[in-house]
């Protein structure tokens, strides 16, 4: 409803109506229709960060960490896209302490990406000459948009564009001798479409 009218255009009674439930019940659960607007922000948010925070727990090569997390950011398009698309509409609603909590998990998230690019640079496999602040945001700023443009019933599945959003960003990233590395064959695209 916050998606098709925006925030200030659906009522706390609309809600409750449409979720067959009573004003009481929502209550029961939702401090305000601001705290429900933070929920819808949290559920997705919370997903891509705890799927990240599982990958930097492993011991894997930074190419495989990366790729992990771009696989579950991509994916979480696919899951929350109605959530997603409130998020940048209406964010601007939100405010403290909701925002705050909001902005830490994303600033974590940004943060795990640094790391895992730091990570890639000082063990050779990502090019040292690129600057790892830039490139952490280059790589959010490119699968942010997908909320844009995918479309369930689109030409790709979404694990078809993660594939190609991960072959985009490790191409540019690899180093000459990680690139020349047949391990990372299975990172390709033209991989991935002979497994299938």
């Amino acid at each position: 409803m916050f998606e098709e009218h925006g925030y200030h255009g659906v009522s706390v009674h609309q809600i409750v109506k449409e979720s067959g439930t009573s004003k009481g019940g929502f209550y029961h659960h939702f401090q305000s229709k601001e705290e429900l607007l933070y929920v819808i922000h949290d559920y997705f948010i919370s997903y891509v960060l705890t799927k990240a925070q599982e990958v930097i727990t492993t011991n894997q090569s930074p190419t495989e960490k990366l790729q992990s997390i771009i696989r579950s950011f991509v994916k979480v398009f696919h899951l929350y896209k109605p959530h997603i698309s409130v998020f940048y509409q209406e964010s601007i609603y939100l405010k403290a302490p909701y925002i705050g909590i909001i902005k830490a998990k994303r600033d974590e998230y940004r943060n795990i990406i640094f790391k895992v690019v730091e990570e890639g640079i000082q063990q050779g496999e990502f090019r040292s000459e690129l600057p790892v602040e830039i490139t952490g945001m280059s790589i959010l700023g490119m699968v942010n948009w997908t909320y844009k443009w995918y479309r369930v019933d689109g030409e790709k599945s979404i694990e078809e564009i993660a594939d190609i959003f991960t072959d985009l960003i490790l191409q540019s990233l690899w180093t000459d001798k990680a690139r020349k590395n047949k391990a990372y064959d299975r990172y390709l695209i033209k991989n991935v479409a002979l497994e299938k």
